[in-house]
């Protein structure tokens, strides 16, 4: 599968009407971000939001970019981690643009990784009902995912993203040379996102991974371009279909989730790396598609082989079930009080399966 080009930036376009948007990734493009502020429009204002690990040197980057444009641009940073994603962060970032006398036009420029983008997101869809949203991913599971789409939200103690709207960025900009500060174990949480796109949507996809895990572990500039470009349209493809989770359609890129947000749940947000949590969710899934006879062992197998080659866990923690049960009890997918699983019918395809026994639930839980 050759999903590469020479060039060394390429345009992904999400198509939505009036709220369409540009996706551009390269190597080494963060400077362009003043030039394509303006692209949507007369910027005069931008808040930058980031948290403690990617102010510098990424976020401090932009800010002097857009001040040297011409841009007045100033700089809010949060801590560090998932735990920071909260109602209070956002509350505390809502006065704050009070302070800075932000208005309809000021734009919030997202500068990091998914809980990044989602708290800011969720600010600039919520502040004076709605300011203007640019995305900066830094971290390979942002560029692949959270960026693209529109999803914005906040966790609650008792569920992630329980708080939230969809709400598109006018634009994404994507630098795949921020990878290269990412620690060991971010960078391979957002593996497992990447694997996600191959199992649910495109096998030739699944097997272009297979054959570039080197590549992927090294960080090879022109393979992540190429692959976060095919994440990005593979999901705007869903979204273009699917905006705001109407039809069920978007729901396949949850494949994984619900086992994951459990477990992120109940390590209260610290213990697991989100990609982490997907990737045993991918594991559970993926074997309780297996029990209730939609794919082969074969599956299953080469599934784990990839997410294992690429360092990200396969095992299922010793937990409480139950309590693994309740935590996915308050998944958003739930509907009338039933779970809903995305499990695969083959490689490349996914649906929705409802009405799982929880027993059969229950005994993947317990790993048998």
């Amino acid at each position: 599968m050759d999903i590469g080009s020479e060039v060394n930036s390429t345009i992904v376009h999400v198509r939505l009407a009036e709220r369409s948007y540009e996706i551009h990734i390269g190597v080494g493009n963060l400077a362009q971000l003043p030039d394509l502020l303006r692209t949507c429009g007369k910027v005069t204002q931008a808040v930058v939001v980031t948290d403690s690990n990617v102010q510098s040197p990424h976020a401090e980057q932009v800010l002097a970019d857009l001040q040297r444009a011409g841009i007045g641009a100033d700089l809010r940073v949060v801590p560090a981690g998932e735990v920071s994603k909260s109602v209070e962060n956002a509350h505390w970032l809502w006065r704050e643009l009070v302070r800075l006398r932000a208005d309809r036009r000021t734009f919030v420029v997202a500068v990091g990784g998914g809980m990044v983008g989602d708290l800011a997101g969720f600010v600039a869809a919520t502040f004076a009902r709605g300011v203007p949203l640019f995305q900066v991913p830094t971290s390979l599971l942002a560029q692949v995912d959270s960026s693209v789409g529109g999803k914005v939200a906040v966790n609650l103690p008792e569920a992630k993203n329980m708080v939230g709207a969809f709400y598109q960025p006018r634009g994404v900009l994507i630098d795949v040379a921020t990878l290269k500060t990412l620690p060991d174990r971010e960078y391979r949480s957002g593996l497992a996102e990447v694997v996600k796109y191959g199992v649910i949507l495109d096998c030739d996809f699944f097997a272009y991974l297979e054959n570039h895990v080197l590549g992927l572990l090294a960080r090879e500039p022109l393979t992540l371009r190429d692959v976060v470009a095919r994440c990005c349209r593979l999901k705007a493809d869903i979204v273009e279909q699917d905006e705001r989770e109407e039809t069920g359609l978007r729901a396949v890129l949850n494949y994984g989730h619900t086992f994951g947000h459990a477990l992120e749940t109940l390590g209260t947000y610290d213990e697991w790396l989100h990609g982490e949590a997907v990737a045993i969710g991918m594991m559970c899934a993926a074997r309780l598609a297996h029990r209730v006879g939609w794919i082969s062992e074969d599956l299953v197998i080469r599934q784990r082989q990839l997410l294992a080659a690429l360092g990200l866990p396969v095992e299922l923690p010793k937990l409480d079930p139950q309590q693994m049960l309740d935590a996915m009890s308050r998944d958003k997918k739930v509907v009338h009080g039933k779970l809903r699983f995305v499990l695969p019918r083959r490689l490349g395809h996914v649906e929705l399966a409802e009405d799982v026994p929880a027993e059969l639930v229950r005994e993947i839980l317990q790993g048998s």
